[in-house]
């Protein structure tokens, strides 16, 4: 099973996809042009769901979904360098933080559904959702971060600066991923069981528009 794929091109002569492989407890690397794959990296746990890169290009982070954990990947060298099982810190917090599945990268280098810096790969702080969050992104300037709330049909935003839920927008049954556009005003939603894409406003903080996408309407990206 694939879930995660990310393409990075920062570090000379590296153009490959890395693709999150769950059943074999990895993320495969593909060489796009042959189509072949060229190398693996273990996680060292399973479902490992999400992946996102570093902007050096140099780490990798899975989200880990069963066990409740992150790894944290060192991509030239092809190893784990850390598995860390903090997201069961304690029981107030098993709702909503017990099964990672979302990551993302600010501009600025901090990630995820909490505050982690990658250069100590220890958790600052804790941010509080109504439910479990799923697929997210940042805003262009680093300000906000949107993060899927499928138990509430929402969307939540957080304010990188308070690390705090700032709004709530409702969007169709089951969001799944985020995807905002690169002049950061509009973000696409996918919303699984209707078969639509919410479009968000992200001047106005609302729904302006629903795509249909058909059924079980899940990952995004842009196609250049």
């Amino acid at each position: 099973m694939g879930s995660g794929l990310t393409s990075p091109s920062l570090i000379p002569g590296r153009n490959v996809l890395y693709v999150t492989t769950e059943l074999d407890n990895s993320v495969t690397i593909i060489n796009p042009k042959t189509r072949k794959i060229v190398g693996s990296i273990p996680t060292g746990q399973p479902q490992s769901h999400m992946l996102v890169l570093s902007h050096d290009g140099r780490r990798g982070y899975t989200a880990n979904v069963g066990p409740g954990t992150v790894s944290v990947l060192d991509l030239v060298s092809k190893k784990t360098i850390t598995v860390h099982s903090d997201f069961q810190r304690d029981a107030a917090h098993l709702d909503l933080q017990r099964r990672p599945l979302g990551l993302h990268r600010r501009p600025d280098e901090t990630a995820t559904r909490r505050h982690r810096y990658p250069a100590t790969n220890k958790v600052k702080t804790w941010v509080p959702l109504p439910g479990t969050g799923y697929g997210s992104a940042p805003t262009p300037d680093g300000r906000f971060l949107l993060i899927a709330v499928p138990p509430t049909n929402q969307v939540a935003v957080v304010d990188l600066t308070s690390l705090q839920v700032v709004r709530k927008i409702d969007v169709p049954a089951a969001p799944q991923e985020v995807l905002i556009r690169p002049d950061g005003k509009v973000a696409y939603v996918s919303c699984s069981t209707s078969g639509k894409v919410a479009a968000i406003d992200l001047a106005q903080w609302k729904v302006q528009n629903l795509i249909a996408a058909g059924n079980f309407a899940d990952g995004l990206a842009w196609a250049k």
